[in-house]
């Protein structure tokens, strides 16, 4: 368990119910054994926005930096494409210095980010999560429901759907809006409990790997949406990735804490985020297998789990003042104590990175500032 040394003190600010509140993280009394670094280093304050299901774990990473060094933490949960948005807003002081993501950055945002003059970023991955689809624990909450495949989940969640899933030959679709109400209306051996999703909202990381992998994979099990990708990728892609409006796949906001309450408060109900969460609320909730396979540490880390993916930070280095404590920040999120096997990141659901990719990535961050100097 992570040891509390942290006094946490909420901070509020206008514009953010739909994400989790920000919160200041300020030093608690220090041990021996730091004040003399935290009295020869002056108090910088980081901002860090960006992904809901890295929240827990930047918070728990922040919390010991916190202590360590005496600098503060402004986290705001402001979902992977919103976090990416502020940070490429501009160099300046209000600006985010690190941005949380649970997909690599777009793109798009690499050229807004140069757009606005943010020219100077390093991108550096942390580990490994899975999405996982989860219900509560209670027999009535599962209503008998123990796993599903990727074509179920796109037939269950698409906005729209062929008409004729199941012809063969057919290589151009006719589309319909969902009809499907229940699960045992696509399947008969599915339990005959009303389709409930609760998900991430657009400018989640989880929504877009969802989307991506499960929702896209399951079209392409279809043969006309197959064909469809041949001959036209982006059609493709906008019919597989259009969830339905209609009440049976639900926009949850960014703060996936509430979404575990959702699902534990109505029967049939299942949420979707990153692996870290099933962790933390193993006793509240558990997981569905997806393609026959249960989301657990030696699955993920494996590749085995159908839904894994890398968690990034990216680090503003083209503010000078703010160096020292940036780096200090991402080598905390690698460090040993935090990420190593017993460390307490890993005891969170965090799948660590393996050695030549930290090593990689722990020299990127010794790089943060060395241009600077030696100009």
């Amino acid at each position: 368990m992570i040891k509390v040394y942290f006094l946490l003190g909420l901070l509020v600010f206008l514009g953010l119910s739909a994400c989790q509140k920000d919160v200041a993280i300020a030093p608690s009394e220090p041990r021996a054994n730091h004040i003399a670094e935290r009295s020869a280093t002056p108090q910088i304050t980081l901002r860090i926005v960006g992904s809901s299901t890295l929240y827990p774990l930047t918070k728990a990473v922040a919390q010991e930096f916190t202590f360590k060094t005496g600098h503060k933490i402004i986290l705001e949960a402001t979902g992977s494409g919103g976090g990416h948005k502020l940070f490429c807003a501009g160099p300046g002081r209000l600006t985010p210095d690190i941005v949380n993501s649970s997909r690599p950055q777009k793109p798009s945002e690499r050229s807004q980010c140069q757009a606005n003059g943010v020219t100077e970023s390093v991108e550096v991955k942390i580990g490994y999560d899975g999405v996982v689809l989860a219900h509560g624990v209670n027999p009535e909450q599962k209503m008998g429901l123990t796993g599903l495949d990727f074509k179920q989940l796109y037939l269950a969640l698409a906005k729209d759907i062929p008409t004729d899933v199941s012809k063969n030959g057919g290589a151009i679709c006719a589309f319909q809006p969902n009809p499907y109400r229940t699960w045992s209306d696509i399947d008969p051996s599915l339990p005959r409990s009303r389709i409930e999703v609760y998900g991430p909202p657009p400018t989640s990381g989880t929504r877009d790997t969802f989307t991506e992998i499960v929702m896209q994979e399951g079209a392409r099990r279809i043969p006309c949406l197959a064909a469809l990708e041949v001959a036209n990728p982006i059609a493709f892609r906008q019919r597989a990735q259009s969830l339905r409006q209609d009440n049976h796949w639900i926009n949850s906001g960014e703060n996936d804490t509430s979404v575990v309450q959702m699902i534990r408060q109505s029967n049939g109900a299942i949420g979707v985020f990153g692996y870290s969460m099933l962790i933390e609320n193993s006793d509240k909730i558990e997981a569905l297998r997806i393609n026959g396979i249960i989301p657990n540490f030696q699955n993920i880390s494996s590749g085995v789990y159908p839904i894994s993916r890398p968690l990034f930070l990216y680090l503003k280095t083209d503010k000078p003042r703010t160096h020292r404590a940036i780096k200090a920040f991402a080598r905390e999120f690698l460090s040993p104590a935090a990420s190593g096997p017993d460390g307490y990141l890993t005891e969170m659901g965090l799948i660590p990175l393996g050695q030549a990719d930290l090593a990689q990535y722990l020299l990127a961050i010794d790089r943060i500032g060395s241009d600077a100097r030696a100009s």
